[in-house]
């Protein structure tokens, strides 16, 4: 039996974007928490704690953009063209996060509120564009066979907007643990009071978007009811419950790291559910993978790159993560 590569690629995308959602989450969490911290000692506290590992960790959503169009120029080119508003909001947002990023540390006491300003919006803007953009693809792509036949605002329905609410709050949660995690006083103390209420809000959300995804699509209610899917589907509520309830009870007692390892289980089963709902398909209700995939000798040619890279990258991201673990404190700097 030969190697599948559209299988492999897929899961190379799926990895790649779980990543992403990871690992650039909590400093977009972070931008959207500058809001309830005023001080300047604890906002440079916020950001030095990403200081070294933000510029990185952006390196899987370019894997995973490049790995689709690479292997799935098809699904490729018809979600661009679908979801090409919110994609490019993220853009924008992503670009004023990483600006105010560089420019706050360099800025007079006078223009600083500028740029936390700037990161503030960019943070809420590239997460808000995210959450919409998953919505979209959830909600489905209009698709004629060939190419992408809907409307540019077809994106713009409640549920897409809900998703991109839920996001911002799961942003929040994953920022605020990561900082209990990395800080230690006033500041830990306050994310541990936001916490509390964040995770609440959370669980609220994952519960809304399980109940409206399959009452509102009845092709994936479909799969997740029907067997053999079930079975893969059906650990998932239960876990989520499991790892929702250690969360809160870790949160009472005033864990530092098992509250940020938790909300990252928890986002890996709300990504697996996410999975489970739409595999085979990469263009919901259309298209499989397979049909999408490009010839194998060009995912063939591709894949000798990216397993080549992909370890280097795996092992730069561990080793800066390595080398500055432990808390940061008001007298850590950024330079």
């Amino acid at each position: 039996m030969g190697i599948d590569l559209s299988v492999i690629w897929a899961g190379i995308i799926l990895f790649g974007l779980m990543m992403y959602v990871i690992m650039d989450g909590f400093d977009l969490g972070i931008g959207i928490l500058f809001p309830w911290v005023e001080e300047k000692v604890d906002r440079d506290v916020m950001m030095n704690t990403v200081a070294p590992v933000w510029d990185g960790n952006e390196t899987w959503l370019v894997l995973g953009g490049a790995g689709l169009f690479a292997a799935f120029p098809l699904a490729y080119a018809v979600l661009l063209e679908a979801l090409s508003i919110p994609l490019v909001a993220m853009l924008i947002g992503l670009i004023f996060r990483g600006v105010a990023f560089e420019f706050r540390f360099k800025a007079s006491d006078a223009s600083r509120h500028w740029w936390d300003k700037a990161f503030v919006g960019g943070s809420v803007l590239a997460t808000f564009s995210q959450g919409v953009a998953l919505g979209g693809y959830i909600q489905g792509i209009a698709f004629d066979g060939v190419h992408f036949s809907g409307g540019s605002l077809d994106w713009l329905s409640p549920f897409p907007l809900f998703c991109g609410v839920a996001l911002l709050f799961t942003y929040a949660l994953l920022g605020s643990t990561w900082l209990i995690m990395k800080t230690e006083g006033i500041l830990q103390a306050r994310m541990f009071a936001l916490t509390r209420p964040l995770t609440l809000w959370v669980l609220i959300m994952i519960a809304a978007v399980s109940l409206w995804t399959p009452l509102a699509h009845p092709a994936i209610a479909e799969r997740w009811f029907t067997l053999p899917q079930l079975f893969w589907f059906l650990p998932v509520p239960v876990l989520v419950v499991l790892a929702g309830y250690t969360l809160i009870r870790a949160v009472a007692l005033e864990y530092h790291a098992q509250p940020f390892l938790l909300v990252l289980a928890l986002i890996f089963l709300g990504y697996s559910g996410f999975g489970i709902s739409m595999w085979p398909d990469i263009i919901p209700g259309h298209v499989t993978i397979w049909e999408a995939a490009s010839p194998p000798q060009s995912q063939g040619f591709a894949l000798v790159g990216t397993l080549f890279i992909l370890p280097i990258i795996l092992v730069y991201t561990a080793w800066s993560y390595f080398v500055f673990k432990g808390k940061v404190r008001h007298t850590d700097g950024y330079h």
